[in-house]
């Protein structure tokens, strides 16, 4: 190791990335990281914490209107979209600072520029214009929106990228996509008073997620006012004399927006890096190709993250991240655990999940139990808010193993978190009986459901 520069060079200063380069400079380890926009990467500066921000801010013309039953008299809000992006922009300068500090508070180096691997040892900084050697190469560049430039007139459309920082807030927006950004970003504008259409060529928002969370969103979505077209994707763009677009639709109706929003998938970053040049092994969608410890095909380069299209989830890429250091530096290979993940959806209501949905365990498990609760929350009794909550647990029917809870309500994303807990633990129904309810709560539903909603034996479903 003593012949190169560095015994770690990190290309990618995001939250996998920049953990990497600071538990490892923390080990003594010579580390540089570079980074050729803004440390943080995507989660930070154009993802989840912004986007978080921006929900916050859009739930409060609910939280007003719900005052009311409570006793408040609030006056008439407005709201000021400028101010929003100037504060979010301040916040996400903090972070950013913070997330630089850290690595090189730990010993790192940072660089801002874009690097290039001239061959599995030799990195080139093209901001700086120089080279430099590392025993140990990671990529940890993360991915960006998929664009569509098959679509007429994509150039007149947005991003997810795009979308925090509009001069101005739109009167209309159409957008296209089902998946959790999309379904997000609906959610947003809508809350801020954007009159909102989400399409998605799909059946049903939110693949993958379990039905009932799916077709209860999409109910109360629409409830609230939001458009949903499903089974229907853009034909065209065009741009209007007066600057407003018509997005002609495979439907065959016109929408007339101020703008087009694209959230139809993400990509790797992975162009213009090298790779091929020193033969690293990539997938058709130009994810780097990882065995089961991030290691590429060359043997002392290795990926994490949004780049390797495994789960593209910020706190996966912390911990394949971990995982990295343990086998790289520690001696101690370690392999990322990708099962069981909790996730959440920031919709309104937003969507907490953790394990398996009804669909899945159905076609592995031949004898399944479901518990399912539907009620309208407290918060909601004295508002008169018409909004339910939904909780739901899928059980194996032979081991009682709880193989999924699916929750749609307030706090969602909260008790998602609380739950991979004992769902990694792989307990069991008999000890969610067990627990004793905290109450009043929403949350008390996940173990006071003693008796199945109904079972599904052998694909047949069953009271």
């Amino acid at each position: 190791m003593a012949g190169y520069d560095y015994d770690l060079f990190v290309i990618g200063g995001g939250s996998g990335g920049v953990r990497a380069a600071r538990v490892a400079a923390a080990l003594g380890k010579r580390v540089g990281i570079a980074e050729e926009y803004r440390f943080g990467g995507t989660c930070v500066i154009r993802g989840c914490v912004p986007k978080k921000l921006y929900v916050y801010a859009s739930q409060f013309p609910e939280h007003f209107a719900d005052a009311a039953g409570y006793g408040w008299t609030v006056p008439e809000a407005s709201f000021n979209w400028q101010t929003l992006v100037a504060n979010k922009d301040r916040e996400i300068s903090r972070l950013e600072a913070i997330y630089k500090k850290n690595v090189e508070g730990s010993g790192g180096e940072t660089f801002h520029s874009r690097a290039m691997i001239v061959d599995p040892h030799v990195i080139h900084l093209l901001g700086e214009d120089r080279t430099v050697t590392a025993d140990q190469i990671l990529i940890a560049t993360g991915g960006r929106p998929a664009a569509h430039p098959a679509l007429p007139g994509h150039e007149h459309c947005i991003f997810s990228n795009e979308a925090f920082d509009l001069k101005e807030l739109p009167k209309a927006i159409m957008i296209e996509g089902g998946g959790y950004i999309a379904v997000e970003f609906a959610n947003i504008f809508h809350g801020l008073g954007v009159d909102t259409t989400l399409v998605y060529r799909g059946k049903e928002i939110l693949s993958r997620f379990d039905m009932d969370l799916r077709r209860t969103l999409h109910e109360t979505m629409e409830k609230k006012g939001i458009r949903i077209l499903c089974h229907a994707v853009s034909e065209s763009i065009r741009k209007r004399p007066d600057g407003r677009l018509d997005a002609l639709l495979t439907s065959g109706q016109t929408l007339t927006v101020d703008q087009v929003m694209l959230a139809i998938g993400r990509i790797p970053n992975t162009e213009n890096m090298g790779l091929e040049g020193i033969g690293l092994e990539m997938t058709q969608a130009g994810a780097i190709k990882v065995d089961e410890y991030s290691r590429t095909n060359i043997d002392n380069i290795w990926a994490i993250g949004d780049v390797t299209n495994r789960v593209q989830l910020t706190p996966v890429a912390i911990h394949e991240a971990m995982c990295f250091v343990e086998t790289a530096f520690k001696g101690n290979p370690t392999a990322p655990d990708h099962e069981t993940i909790a996730t959440a959806v920031f919709s309104q209501p937003e969507i907490g999940t953790v394990g398996l949905s009804e669909d899945e365990a159905v076609k592995r498990f031949a004898d399944v139990e479901i518990y399912r609760a539907s009620f309208r929350p407290m918060r909601h009794t004295l508002s008169g808010r018409d909004e339910k909550m939904l909780m739901k647990l899928v059980v194996d029917g032979a081991s009682r193993k709880v193989l999924g809870a699916h929750i749609l309500g307030p706090d969602a994303g909260e008790m998602a978190q609380l739950l991979g807990i004992p769902l990694k633990a792989g307990l069991t129904k008999d000890d969610f009986d067990r627990t004793m309810a905290v109450h009043p709560t929403g949350a008390e539903e996940l173990v006071t459901m003693y008796k199945p909603t109904y079972r599904v034996k052998d694909g047949q479903r069953v009271q």
